[in-house]
């Protein structure tokens, strides 16, 4: 499994969204990687639609239909219905159990 977090430089969610993941996994194994995108194109190109977007095997399983790509701040919806920098852990737990079962 790759997991690849699409972040602006110096994105202040980046590494929350790391740690996050981390716990998700709880020791699954997995490439996690950053990727800055500092333009435009880029983010259109890697399917960015704001700053972190996490992608799980090239996947945004968190994406809005619709959204455009983006170089913006991305907010997530935390478990307590308020907006948040990340996805949550427990998010992240059920997006990674639907790429293990959908044999990704």
């Amino acid at each position: 499994m790759r997991i690849t977090v699409l972040a602006v430089p110096d994105c202040p969610n980046a590494p929350m969204a790391e740690e996050r993941i981390a716990r998700a996994l709880d020791g699954q194994s997995a490439d996690v990687e950053r990727v800055e995108v500092s333009d435009q194109e880029r983010a259109a190109r890697l399917g960015m639609t704001g700053s972190p977007t996490v992608l799980i095997d090239g996947t945004d399983p968190f994406a809005v239909p619709g959204a455009p790509a983006s170089v913006s701040c991305r907010l997530y919806c935390g478990p307590d219905g308020r907006a948040d920098g990340a996805p949550s852990v427990a998010d992240l737990r059920r997006a990674l159990d639907a790429v293990g079962r959908s044999g990704r």
